[in-house]
């Protein structure tokens, strides 16, 4: 299950970021704004140590809801008012941060 988890850890957070200018990562929390009732059903069989895998899922119904929010994003990205590159403050704080770590 942890790949379907991944898949809608991606999307959701893209989703959320292009809508907020936010990156939050936390499955639990995009999915409260999202709804998705899988979610938190793919989420109880990992914890559980359920020995599932992708054969067990819906794959159909998955591969239809990653199309879905495919095309959430693409909205979401289309109406998005966050730059399509940093500026070069940013560009330069960025860095000096790595190469100070």
């Amino acid at each position: 299950m942890k790949p379907l988890l991944y898949v809608y850890r991606v999307l959701l957070t893209g989703i959320h970021l292009m809508r907020t200018g936010v990156v939050n990562a936390n499955l639990v929390e995009l999915n409260e704004e999202a709804r998705l009732p899988c979610i938190a059903d793919l989420i109880a069989r990992k914890q559980s140590g359920e020995n599932t895998t992708l054969e067990d899922a819906d794959v159909a119904f998955h591969h239809r809801e990653y199309e879905r929010l495919r095309g959430e994003l693409q909205a979401a990205h289309d109406a998005s008012q966050l730059p399509e590159a940093p500026g070069e403050q940013t560009r330069k704080a960025l860095n000096d941060l790595l190469v100070r770590i």
